[in-house]
This record gives structure tokens, C-alpha cells and sequence, in this order.
């Protein structure tokens, strides 16, 4: 089986062949130019955009787990107390991030 990445993707036919058209003649036209018997697939192009997102991905900074780990111990403890201008600037902060 032979698979081209590069060929566009077809839609499949939604219905069965009219009426008075037999299932081979049918078959003969969908794989013009390909000798029978032989295989083919089509791909869509979600693979470009799954390499797209995973190019963005691979360039966020890392999560530094200690750090995390260390702030989720704190709250559990009921150590952790930030100020009022903390959590407003956290808040402010959020928020700009997610305007733009």
C-alpha cells in the first residue's frame, strides 16, 4: 500500500451508486489510475496543525515542579497567605494574559 501525504483529502461519496450503475463500475471510477487491487489512503491535513501546536508547545517554558510542589504544600499547610496587592496584582496579571 502507497500512501501520499502530499495529495489533498477527498470527500467520500455520502450516498451508494445511483440505480443502474453496478458496485465495479463504480469502484473503476473512484480509483482512476490505480491498478486494481491495489490499495490507497488519503490523509487530511490535521497532521500539519498537530506538528503546528507541537512546535508552539516545545517553545513554553518549563514547569519547575519543585516550586509547585512547594506552593501546593504551603496551601494544604494553610501556610501560604498572600496579601491583598498579591492576589490584585496575580488577578491584573491574569487578566492581561488573557486579553491578548
Amino acid at each position: 500500500m502507497r500512501i501520499d501525504p502530499n495529495q489533498a483529502a477527498q470527500s467520500l461519496p455520502e450516498s451508494s451508486p445511483a440505480s443502474g450503475q453496478s458496485l465495479a463500475s463504480a469502484e473503476n471510477r473512484s480509483s482512476a489510475g490505480t491498478p486494481l487491487g491495489e490499495d490507497q489512503a488519503q490523509l487530511s491535513g490535521v497532521h500539519v496543525q498537530v506538528q503546528a501546536l507541537a512546535a508552539q508547545a516545545s517553545q513554553l517554558p518549563g514547569i519547575r515542579q519543585e516550586k509547585v510542589d512547594a506552593l501546593r504544600q504551603a496551601v494544604l499547610d494553610g501556610s501560604y497567605q498572600p496579601s491583598s496587592t498579591q492576589i490584585a496584582e496575580g488577578l491584573f496579571a491574569h487578566m492581561a494574559v488573557q486579553a491578548a
